[in-house]
C-alpha cells in the first residue's frame, strides 16, 4: 500500500476504493484510465481488483506503483489514447485544477466508450459551509484565503515551461455547473454519492435550509413563466433537475462531491440533442 490515507474514512481515497471494490465484477479485465493518477494509490487499487489500468499525470515522476507505468499527459493537450477506448475513467481531485473544464470533459467523452462511466471527485463547493465561505471571502473554506497566485500555483519548477504548471484549487466547481458542463459534453449524471457529513454545514442547515427551499421553488416557478419560446415540458425537466440538486439535503451536507457520469452520446451528437430539447419535450434522465 503506497498511501495509508486510503484506509482513512475521512479521505476521499477511502471512498473511491470502497466504490471500486463494490463494482469489481464490472471492472475486472476492463480498460480503466486514471487521470490525474498522482502517487498512484487508486491505480494500485484498480490493478489489485483486476482492471486493465492505464495511468496518466502531468508529473508522473511522483507515481509510486512499480507494477504500472504512468505516462505524462496534460489534459489540455488530450489523453494519448484512441477514441472510444476506455470502459471507465477516474478523475479524482482533478477538475478543480483544470483551466478549461469543458474541454476536459469533452476529452473524457472522446476517450470513453458509449455507455462508459466517468467517476469524478472534487472538494464540495455545494455544501452549506462552502457556500458561506464563498459568501464571506470567496474562499473554499472559512480558514483559507481565496485562490491566489501565491498559494495556488503548484510544482512550478525550472522545467515548468516544458511540463506545464499545476494550478491549485483555482477552478473549484459546484454540482450545478458540473451537471451542465457534463451534459454539454455528452455525459449524464447517473449518481451523486453521499460521502460523509460536513459538520459546519450541519450547524448551518436549520437556519439556511428553509431560505434555500423557499427561494429555490420561487425561482423555479418564476423561470417556468420566462422564455416563452422554449417548450414548457423541457423547462420543467431541466429546471426541475436543477431544483432537485439545490434542495437535496445530502448535497448541502456532503463533505465531498462524488459523481458518476455515463457517456450518453458522442460529441458530434450533443448539439443536435440540445436543439431537440429546445424544440420538443425531450427529457434528460433524472440525476437524483
Amino acid at each position: 500500500m503506497i498511501d495509508e490515507r486510503i484506509t482513512n474514512s475521512r479521505s476521499i481515497k477511502f471512498h473511491v476504493k470502497a466504490f471500486l471494490e463494490n463494482i469489481q465484477s464490472e471492472i475486472k479485465g476492463k480498460k480503466v484510465i486514471d487521470i490525474p493518477a498522482g502517487s498512484g494509490s487508486t491505480s494500485e487499487v484498480l490493478f489489485e481488483l483486476g482492471a486493465d489500468v492505464e495511468s496518466f499525470d502531468l508529473f508522473p515522476e511522483y507515481f509510486m506503483v512499480k507494477e504500472i507505468t504512468c505516462q505524462r499527459a496534460n489534459i489540455m493537450d488530450g489523453i494519448p489514447v484512441n477514441s472510444n477506448y476506455a470502459d471507465l475513467l477516474i478523475c479524482q481531485e482533478g477538475m478543480e485544477h483544470f483551466s478549461d473544464q469543458l474541454k476536459a470533459l469533452k476529452e473524457f467523452n472522446r476517450v470513453l466508450k458509449l455507455g462508459g462511466k466517468l467517476l469524478i471527485t472534487v472538494p464540495s463547493y455545494s455544501n452549506l459551509a462552502a457556500k458561506l465561505s464563498y459568501l464571506l471571502f470567496e474562499s473554499e473554506t472559512s480558514k483559507s484565503m481565496p485562490p491566489n497566485e501565491l498559494c495556488d500555483v503548484w510544482m512550478s519548477d525550472k522545467d515548468a515551461a516544458e511540463k506545464g504548471i499545476y494550478h491549485g484549487h483555482i477552478f473549484l466547481i459546484g454540482l450545478q455547473k458540473l451537471r451542465t458542463l457534463g451534459l454539454l459534453s455528452g455525459l449524464k449524471i447517473n449518481e451523486v454519492r453521499y460521502i460523509r457529513l460536513s459538520k459546519g454545514s450541519l450547524v448551518l442547515f436549520p437556519f439556511l435550509y428553509p431560505l434555500i427551499l423557499i427561494h429555490s421553488y420561487i425561482c423555479y416557478f418564476r423561470n417556468l413563466k420566462k422564455h416563452p419560446d422554449l417548450p414548457l415540458a423541457s423547462k420543467k425537466q431541466v429546471f426541475g433537475d436543477q431544483l432537485k440538486i439545490n434542495i437535496n439535503p445530502k448535497n448541502l451536507l456532503n463533505k465531498h462531491t462524488f459523481v458518476i457520469f455515463e457517456k450518453d452520446c458522442e460529441l458530434i451528437d450533443v448539439y443536435s440533442r440540445l436543439e431537440q430539447l429546445n424544440k420538443s419535450s425531450y427529457s434528460f434522465d433524472k440525476v437524483m
